[in-house]
């Protein structure tokens, strides 16, 4: 991560009161969150909708793994989301 998002995690370990290692992401996270973000942008064909979809991944990420969640949004086959 760059110096500017791993402020930004810092802060929000902070505010949620979680360690700074459960905000962590790894290069397969970032590729992932990045084409996920692509998809919905280009899906839906409103950008606003990548930084909303990357929210609610973080939201649904507590009952599955990225990866499985990954694998559920790109099964829509261009579906709307």
């Amino acid at each position: 991560m760059d110096e500017w998002l791993t402020q930004a995690r810092d802060a929000l370990a902070e505010a949620a009161g979680l360690p700074v290692s459960d905000l962590d992401l790894t290069r397969d996270d970032i590729a992932t969150l990045l084409a996920l973000a692509a998809l919905a942008a280009h899906e839906s064909g409103q950008r606003t909708n990548a930084p909303l979809l990357c929210y609610l991944l973080g939201k649904a990420e507590g009952g599955a793994n990225l990866d499985a969640l990954a694998a559920a949004l790109r099964k829509t086959d261009g579906q709307p989301m």
